[in-house]
Formats: structure tokens, sequence, C-alpha cells
């Protein structure tokens, strides 16, 4: 029987329930991530304890409902087939291809989306993403070993029946009823789940892995593995500081902008992959390294003009940072970002992040007034501006992730160039540009309040 529109759960229940069963996969394969959550759950409630400002802050601007369940997760796939199919799979869950990332500059031979939802209602419900990446198969120098893989990769499905005919059945539908939801979920999850069985013989996944450890893992497995699940904190700093006593690995350094008051766009780090071991075709026993888990720390995003600056000074700022051990490093990005703006109003009078605009209860009971200038309108009490999350990743701090839990091989950059256009004709779409959805609310949340003053 086919379903009607009101048979059908929103897309964004799916993605709740989706994530929530990620998560607790996940967290019985690397038990060690239930830690982590464990450990980042009791920082966020002494940072909200000792901030009673920041509590009532994110409480007004809706952040604090979404903190604990604030997820991201990264896979790797191999074909441009797939990566087509993974694009049809997560619209099903409301997830959309948003931003293109190059890796292959910093040594990592993949390009990347994130697949998430984009609009107001559904980021509050639940903003699960997915960092996606395919592996450029053009980037692998030997002829004889990019053929082998290309091969290797050809004869896997890394989805089931049941997770075809579901999507496909959204497709014609419109949607999923409560019982085609809960199929839907355990039958996608099977996409991600971890395999110690390998699909190559050990001489095959050696030679891949010479090449670069990422190649043998995305190839040499009957699927892509979630490779990591990432908590929000309020303070990525302490995480850092209290994962050896929880038992965890920390990467040397915090991934992207320093420590601020007004902290801007993400800031990442995580606990150091995992060694397990992996029974290769014809009983040959080895290891793997490749599922760690990630913490993330978000603040406002920025404009493409702060953006710029971002860039330029993270760029001048890697030989003073080279080979600093943290403390150190994070001393020394501070200092070259101190031309960055770390007070809301000047981002905001200056351009340099994205705000959104909400009508105070005075504003609410005010009469018609000139609404015109912004700023004029939160001196008088009227609007309050509040930043907007950064929801999207920073290519040069996922390959950062990327190599401190790859090992130390590989690193060199690709001689390949940034290649958009062969991604979006893999993916089956095009991918929409993220500046231009933080543009846009703030731009409609402007407009609605000089509409309501307006009278």
């Amino acid at each position: 029987m086919t379903a009607t529109a009101t048979d059908v759960v929103s897309a964004d229940e799916i993605r709740d329930r989706f994530s929530r069963a990620m998560s607790a996969m996940y967290q019985a394969e690397v038990p060690q991530y239930e830690t982590l959550l464990a450990l980042v759950d009791e920082v966020n409630r002494e940072t909200l304890a000792g901030d009673p400002a920041l509590a009532e802050r994110l409480e007004a601007f809706d952040e604090l409902v979404r903190l604990g369940v604030e997820r991201h997760g990264a896979i790797r796939v191999g074909s441009a087939e797939e990566l087509a199919m993974l694009r049809r799979l997560f619209a099903v869950m409301g997830m959309h291809p948003v931003g293109y990332y190059d890796l292959a500059e910093a040594g990592v031979p993949v390009h990347s989306t994130a697949f998430r939802p984009v609009d107001d209602a559904a980021l509050a419900r639940n903003p699960f993403r997915l960092f996606t990446s395919l592996l450029r198969l053009e980037l692998i120098e030997s002829a004889e070993l990019r053929e082998r893989a290309a091969a290797i990769l050809a004869e896997r499905d890394i989805f089931t029946p049941e997770a075809r005919e579901l999507i496909a059945l959204a497709e014609r539908q419109g949607g999923l009823t409560d019982e085609q939801a809960d199929r839907f979920v355990t039958a996608a999850l099977e996409t991600f789940r971890w395999h110690r069985d390998a699909t190559v013989d050990l001489a095959t996944y050696e030679a891949l892995h010479a090449e670069h450890r990422l190649i043998a893992d995305v190839v040499c497995f009957r699927g892509p593995h979630i490779n990591h699940l990432t908590p929000r904190t309020l303070d990525i700093d302490e995480v850092q500081r209290r994962m050896p006593a929880a038992g965890m690995n920390p990467k040397a350094v915090i991934e992207g902008p320093p420590r601020r008051d007004c902290p801007i766009l993400l800031r990442q780090t995580s606990f150091k992959a995992l060694e397990e071991p992996i029974r290769f075709a014809g009983d040959r026993q080895g290891t793997h390294t490749a599922r760690f888990g990630e913490i993330e720390q978000r603040g406002v995003a920025l404009t493409a003009e702060g953006r710029a600056l971002y860039d330029r000074l993270l760029a001048a700022s890697k030989e003073g940072t080279a080979g600093l051990a943290h403390e150190a490093h994070q001393q020394a990005l501070a200092e070259a970002f101190a031309d960055f703006p770390d007070d809301e109003v000047e981002l905001r009078r200056r351009g340099l992040a994205f705000f959104e605009y909400r009508l105070t209860d005075a504003g609410r009971a005010s009469g018609p007034v000139d609404a015109s200038d912004p700023e004029a309108l939160i001196a008088r009490g009227l609007v309050v501006a509040r930043p907007i999350t950064y929801e999207d990743f920073l290519p040069v701090s996922a390959a950062g992730i990327f190599q401190s839990n790859l090992g130390d091989g590989g690193g060199e950059a690709y001689a390949g160039h940034a290649n958009r256009a062969a991604f979006e004709a893999a993916l089956g779409a095009t991918v929409t540009d993220e500046l231009a959805l933080y543009a846009e609310r703030e731009r409609a949340s402007l407009a609605a309040v000089r509409e309501a003053l307006a009278g």
C-alpha cells in the first residue's frame, strides 16, 4: 500500500533516529568513544554551571537543547556510484550536500562535502551532519595500483538491498511511514558498520597502504565504516587537557582558530585512532588504524571577508607554530590572530561574521520606528543580534585530523588541483554554497525585523 502525505514521518525525525542509532553502534564498536561522550558531558555541565550568563545566552538562542545531540561523523567512499547513492540515502533524512572541500593540497587524496540539514527548523531539531569524502583514484601514481583499486571497488556494494528499496520507496511516495523509517534506519546503518574482515589479501592491502593509508582504508573493506563521531563541547581546551587522565591519547594540538572570547568557525581535536586486528583474505592476520573519537567546539560563521582574514592569518601562523607543544602552539596561534577582532560588535560592524536579528520584548511593544540602521536598533534595545553558528567544516583542520589519525606517513601535497566539477558530476548534483546559506539567514532575519518595526 502506498503511503499518503499524512502517513509519512518527517525527514527530521528519521535523521534524529539515525543519528542516535549511529551513536549507539559506534559506542558499542569503539568503547573509548563512550568514555569521550561522558567526558564532554562532564565538561559541558561544569562550564554551564560556572558561567550562568553563557547558559542563559545558549537557552535564549535555542542552542542549549541541541548541545546534547550535536554530532557529526565522517566517512570515505571510493566511487562515483557510491557517492551518488549516499546522496539519495541522506536526502531521505533531510541532509543535503553543502560545501566543497579539497584535501589533496594537504596530502589527503580525497575531495569532500558535508551532508547536513539546511533550514533553521531542521537544524534546531537535529543538526547531525556527515562529512563525506570521495577517493581521488587519479592521484594514485601507479597505473597498475590505480586499476587494481578501481577493480576492487567495482566488486562491492556498500548498500543492502533493503536500503536501496526503501530509498526508492521514499522517493516515490515523498517519505516513509513510521514502520518504514525504522526499517530504513536499520538497513542504512549497515553501510557504516565496522567489518574486521578485509576484502583483499595482505599483499594488496600493504601495497595500497604504502601509497597512502587512507587509500587502503577506503578500498580494502566491505563499506565506508564510520571512522569517527563528534560530540560538541563548550570548552575544547579543558576536554583536551582531561583526555589522558580518562585513558585517551589526544592529538598533539587543537585544529582551527585559537581560544577566543568570541569563538569563530570550528575548533577540533580527537583521541588517536585505535589499532584494531584485521583478518585478510587467505586468513592472514594484521592490524588497521582508522577509527577514533573527535571533539568539536563551534563558533560564529564568518563572511567571505572574515574567512579571507582567517585564512590569511592561519597561513601566516604556520611557520611560527610548527612543531610546538600544545600550550606553546596555542599561545603562538593566539598571537598570530591578534589582528582578528575578538568582539561581536566589531565583527558585526566590520562585516566579518554573520548574525541573526530578533526583536526584543521592547521591540515587539514599540510603535513604528526607522529600522534602516540595525546597530541603532540594537543600541535602543529594540533588537538583539545573535551569532549564527558555523555548521560546516575547515579543509585544513579536516586534513589535520585525518593525518594525525593516519600515522606519520604521507602528508605531502598532491599535484592534483581542486576539481569541484568532477566531484559534482560524481555526486549527481551541485553542492550548496555554505556562505550563501548564512547570508540568506541573516538577510531574512533582518527583513523580518524591519517589516515588524515598520508597523
